[in-house]
């Protein structure tokens, strides 16, 4: 799925919380109704790895992302590399997002 579908599916799911979404530099970035955003990052290099990161730090200093860095200190996490920091990025939990890119930003975005 590419960074403009994701984005209409974005602007077309979640019209309460999306006011608009900017793609650029190998990112989809999605602005939120309260002055944060989200960004949605693929790489282009390392198939199959990516985040979903929600900037809060300007609105009440928190950070939430969903990604699948291979951080060796969570190896004995369930769904090892698959991780979400919530909060910030040092307290890191294990996470149920889905891997369909779709579905997690439809699960990423419900949590919002």
């Amino acid at each position: 799925m590419s960074y403009h579908e994701l984005s209409k599916l974005a602007d077309e799911e979640f019209p309460d919380i999306i006011i608009g979404f900017q793609i650029k530099e190998n990112k989809l970035r999605l602005f939120i109704v309260d002055g944060s955003f989200v960004d949605v990052w693929f790489s282009e290099r390392l198939k199959g790895r990516f985040a979903y990161h929600w900037e809060r730090r300007q609105v009440n200093g928190n950070v939430y992302r969903y990604d699948n860095r291979p951080h060796e200190k969570l190896r004995n996490m369930k769904d090892f590399p698959r991780h979400f920091h919530t909060g910030s990025d040092e307290n890191i939990e294990e996470c149920e997002f889905s891997e369909v890119p779709e579905q997690a930003l439809r699960e990423f975005l419900q949590f919002i």
